[in-house]
Parts: structure tokens; sequence; C-alpha cells
């Protein structure tokens, strides 16, 4: 489980860094997130405590508000911009 978690991250690493599409990019944060889960749960049930895995739901709660709140903002900005790219958010600083 650890080579997929870490397949996983790495996977959504370089989406993040390559995409310039904003409903890709948090596609990609997701994954990045759900890797560090599969990682926590894996670790929790080796080592046999609980622990861990109360905290990947209060992190899959963080990454169901970040969704929520990134498309918000995409709404907004396609609403402004009519496009998604990510170069065209610093049109939203003026």
């Amino acid at each position: 489980f650890l080579f997929v978690a870490f397949a996983l991250f790495t996977i959504g690493a370089i989406g993040a860094m390559t995409r310039k599409n904003m409903i890709v990019l948090l596609m990609c944060i997701e994954l990045m997130l759900n890797a560090v889960n599969l990682m926590l749960v894996t670790f929790s049930t080796y080592y046999g405590s609980g622990d861990a895995q109360i905290f990947v739901f209060f992190t899959m709660v963080v990454a169901a508000a970040e969704a929520t709140v990134g498309l918000s903002i995409i709404i907004m900005a396609y609403r402004n911009l009519k496009s998604i790219d990510i170069d065209m958010f610093n049109q939203l600083k003026n």
C-alpha cells in the first residue's frame, strides 16, 4: 500500500506542477490528499493503533471543504474571465 500511496502522491504532484487548468489542479491536490490518507491508514493498521484513522477522517473533512471553496472560486473566476486558466487569475488582483 505504501508503493501505491507513493505513486498516487507522485502523480498528483506532477499534475499539480504541470497543468494549467484549475479543475485539474484541484483534482491533483485531492489525489495527493488521498495518497496521504492511504499512507496514514496503512501505518495505523500496521502498528495496530486507530489514532491515524481519526486523523484521516478530519483530513477528509478538510478536503471536502477545500473542494467546495475551490469550486466556488473557479465558478466566480469563470464568470468574470470566461476562462479557468491559472495564468488568468492574476487579473483578479486588480
